[in-house]
């Protein structure tokens, strides 16, 4: 069976209400849900012609012919140039589609940004997501920087948020369809021009998921002290110079004296905190996610998925088809609505 023909197989079983069936679901359990067709061939002879992949006699096909490379920093700029096949394959099906696209949601760092930076009025982005703003898309920012206090996300995002209020072609509605949700899925604020942090807390009773309602707050903590205690021991037994960070829904550690780790290093203290967690039994009821942030290491309760699925929520129940997230790797259609 060739790769389209798994993808077909995929596609009709995820219609059927079978994806457990599928032959990609066998070869790719992780693989989530698909809400549109992708033109995977139309994608492949567009890209042909622009990087001669059939033309090559000793290089087979790649990852990063495939998608994009996780080699270098990628804005949203630099992404939408630089679409390979899975990419260009969706946004070929969303074209094909008419426009049934309601909310788009970005990741943070490495994809509005560089990693640690902010979202400065120079930075091209910001006119296109105005533009996106005026013709009524509901625009959500999902990220891993985890603060209570929307002053902090000010400073993030300063650039675009003046930007916004400021501009005479929105009206007072559109300005507002823009929200971040920071922590991956446990804090959201909306664009308020009238607020002194150009941002306003949501209540959490507006967004927040049904399955998130019943997680007990002992079970966060508890999670939460199984990973600081396995970020701890990596740091003890690689002698790091670090300091640990904990926060109300994340735990994390930090250079001490703001210099660099190395990414074995990182990558071997996010590895060994998401087995333990794993294999925990409160790590088995409540989602998280360990990722290396560059040169830190963070687990936050929840994840970019959940996150993804509030902004829906917050929005009117906007399903799964109608939501575009574009992240730091890949710019497609990821999650369930």
């Amino acid at each position: 069976m060739c790769s389209y023909d798994v993808y077909i197989c995929k596609v009709a079983c995820d219609a059927a209400g079978t994806p457990e069936r599928s032959k990609l679901r066998f070869l790719v359990p992780s693989v989530g849900r698909f809400f549109t067709p992708l033109l995977l061939e139309n994608a492949f002879v567009e890209q042909d012609q622009r990087r001669a992949i059939s033309s090559r006699r000793f290089v087979a096909p790649s990852f990063n012919d495939i998608r994009v490379s996780t080699s270098s920093s990628l804005s949203l700029t630099s992404l939408i140039s630089f679409q390979l096949i899975l990419n260009t394959a969706q946004i070929m099906s969303l074209a094909a589609l008419d426009g049934p696209i309601k909310l788009i949601t970005f990741d943070g760092d490495v994809t509005l940004y560089d990693d640690g930076q902010c979202l400065v009025p120079t930075n091209p982005v910001i006119a296109r997501i105005i533009w996106l703003l005026e013709r009524d898309l509901r625009i959500g920012i999902v990220t891993a920087a985890g603060y209570t206090d929307g002053a902090r996300y000010k400073e993030r995002l300063c650039g675009m948020l003046e930007m916004i209020r400021d501009d005479p072609r929105l009206t007072d509605a559109q300005k507002k369809n823009l929200i971040v949700l920071g922590g991956e899925s446990s804090y959201m604020f909306m664009s308020s021009p009238t607020h002194p942090n150009l941002l306003e807390g949501v209540p959490r009773a507006e967004w927040e998921l049904d399955e998130m309602r019943t997680w007990a707050d002992e079970d966060v903590q508890s999670l939460l002290d199984i990973a600081q205690n396995s970020l701890e021991d990596s740091v003890a037994a690689m002698r790091l110079d670090a300091l640990t960070i904990r926060k109300q829904r994340a735990v994390g550690i930090i250079h001490a004296k703001g210099g660099k780790f190395a990414r074995e290093q990182l990558e071997e203290a996010v590895l060994g905190a998401q087995k333990t967690l794993e294999l925990s039994d409160v790590g088995q009821r409540l989602p998280f996610c360990a990722f290396n942030g560059g040169n830190d290491v963070f687990v936050d309760i929840g994840d970019k998925r959940l996150g993804v699925l509030c902004c829906q929520r917050f929005f009117g129940n906007v399903t799964g088809g109608q939501t575009l997230h574009i992240g730091g790797e890949l710019l497609i259609v990821i999650v369930p609505g």
